[in-house]
């Protein structure tokens, strides 16, 4: 048995008999308590305070009489845990600062590339005089720039930020995360650079080089080294399930990538199995941890409640650690494959439905009663709208694995829309979300604009939504038009182009909200514009005293 067939099948066996340690592991108790865990986020009269440094004092306000929080004039967090929490943030300012600007650098330049190819389908004589502006050059730089670039250092910033406040002690190694970070950052540089000049491997996700594959492999190790040294001098008992989460994303991207781009190792149709079993396990063992990791951090901390069930998160995290590892397979139906990798990859697509709703349904609970909170929270507003559509890019997945589903959908613009689902409709939302609450941490400073953030959330949803939603359209009547053996090939090809002008349409609202955005995180670094220290960000008790000595405005 070749070594390809046999690691896919060695990752099923093993996520089986981790499945039965787990139930094991459960049915004995060694999980705890599960309110207790549950408020491992929060300190001593910390529960039932709002927290979003990204809101107005009046958004604040609002915020607290929305969820029937307590105010600020009750009992307040000692000094000692406030002085803890600041350490532990200023621990990280820098390299969480150096990896959230260099992500926002990247989503723009990504939204730029992304637009230009959107607009080459249905424009294809439009910009081709240059070689590396072609639609076989700029569409997997957009891709390799969004996943690597903007998705990645944004998921490693966040990350790396959550740590120290989930451990409740500083950040230990915050050096092997700047030299993780840099060498990733040139890496997807110099990849950006090579696949522009036509140096590529051809395969989706997959297209650097393999010797540009290794800063990555190297930076993705390093910047997970901070987590495991942070753990030794943690000052909690429990491990809040992001930590379990953040874990295994910075464990598993390393050692997928490192197998799936080993040069000379996989060939033929073993290749194509492999590209899919990275393409998918990028996707949800990497993207996805980081993003639940935070949605189950700053929702609950944003309402001053914990979570639904703590157990339930930790169901969601275990099946997605068991079910995840061979869902790609789906992608190669009607390939020459072997057909039990197939029939696995159905089942275990199917089986996906566990971790989904285990997270739907404990993220839901603990905002029943609070969604009236979503008009006054930013951060809020963006990573619940994220956490809704992780929901439904699962589902929606987990269906499109099924060989009715598929023979209708597989090479159409469908799956490009299902694609931008979860990697732009949950995780990129989620990470939105994120800066917002962390930034102003990061700098001491709060947001400049606060309208701009409004502005920012209005034209990405409202320009995914068209996005989204015309391409899904076009892209299911692409595949019924393929399946007609009456149906000349270009007339299926003719009838996408309206679909594909709206996803332009939706493409670029996208990239405005993207440029508001940046301008506003460049303004906020910079500290350009008003003046804002309030009460967001300090509390109204700590603003008041401020004022009075004149230092805040």
């Amino acid at each position: 048995m070749d070594f390809t067939v046999s690691v896919l099948l060695g990752t099923f066996i093993l996520s089986i008999a981790a499945l039965f340690v787990f139930i094991w592991s459960l049915s004995n108790g060694l999980f705890g308590d599960g309110f207790q865990a549950a408020t491992e986020i929060f300190v001593p009269n910390e529960l039932g305070r709002v927290e979003d440094p990204a809101a107005t004092a009046a958004q604040i306000k609002g915020l607290q009489e929305a969820t029937g929080t307590a105010s600020e004039e009750g009992s307040s967090v000692s000094d000692s845990d406030a002085k803890a929490r600041d350490d532990a943030d200023k621990s990280t300012s820098l390299v969480v600062g150096v990896c959230l600007t260099l992500a926002v650098v990247w989503l723009v330049l990504a939204s730029v590339a992304g637009l230009i190819s959107s607009i080459k389908m249905h424009e294809p004589d439009w910009w081709v005089q240059y070689g590396w502006i072609t639609f076989g050059r700029i569409r997997p730089i957009h891709l390799n720039m969004v996943a690597y670039g903007w998705c990645s250092l944004a998921g490693i910033g966040v990350a790396i930020w959550l740590i120290p406040r989930l451990l409740k002690t500083e950040l230990v190694g915050a050096r092997y995360a700047l030299v993780g970070g840099a060498l990733w950052t040139i890496g997807v540089f110099a990849g950006t650079v090579a696949i522009a000049m036509g140096y590529s491997d051809g395969l989706e996700w997959l297209e650097y080089p393999w010797q540009i594959d290794i800063l990555l492999v190297i930076g993705g190790a390093l910047v997970g080294v901070p987590l495991w040294l942070t753990l030794l001098n943690r000052k909690v008992k429990h491990l809040y399930v992001s930590v379990w989460y953040i874990g295994a994303g910075l464990l598993w991207f390393p050692i997928l990538f490192l197998i799936a781009n080993w040069p000379g190792l996989h060939f033929g149709v073993q290749q194509a199995s492999m590209n899919w079993w990275f393409g998918h396990n990028v996707l949800g063992l990497w993207f996805t941890p980081i993003g639940l990791a935070a949605s189950y951090y700053f929702i609950p901390k944003v309402i001053g409640k914990p979570i639904h069930s703590y157990n339930l998160s930790l169901l969601g995290f275990w099946s997605l650690a068991f079910f995840y590892s061979q869902v790609g397979g789906h992608h190669l139906i009607g390939g020459p494959v072997p057909s039990w990798l197939i029939t696995i990859s159905i089942v275990q697509s199917m089986m996906m439905v566990i971790p989904v709703f285990a997270v739907a349904v404990n993220q839901h609970m603990t905002v029943l009663g609070n969604f009236r909170a979503l008009a006054y929270s930013p951060t809020l507003r963006f990573i619940v709208l994220g956490a809704m559509m992780y929901t439904a890019a699962s589902v929606q997945g987990s269906l499109e694995a099924l060989r009715s589903v598929n023979t209708i959908t597989h090479f159409t613009h469908y799956t490009v829309a299902h694609a931008h689902l979860g990697l732009y409709g949950f995780f990129s939302m989620v990470m939105f979300g994120s800066i917002y609450f962390i930034m102003p941490r990061v700098m001491n400073w709060e947001w400049p604009y606060p309208k701009l953030i409004s502005l920012h959330f209005w034209l990405v949803l409202v320009g995914f939504a068209i996005y989204f939603i015309w391409l899904s359209i076009g892209g299911w009547l692409q595949g019924l038009a393929m399946l007609d053996e009456k149906t000349p090939f270009m007339q299926s090809v003719a009838l996408t182009i309206p679909y594909l002008k709206a996803r332009s349409i939706g493409g670029g609202l996208m990239t405005l909200g993207h440029l508001v955005f940046a301008a506003h995180f460049f303004a906020m670094g910079w500290k350009f514009g008003p003046r804002r220290l309030g009460a967001a960000l300090l509390g109204t008790s700590v603003l008041t005293r401020l004022k009075a000595k004149g230092v805040a405005a």
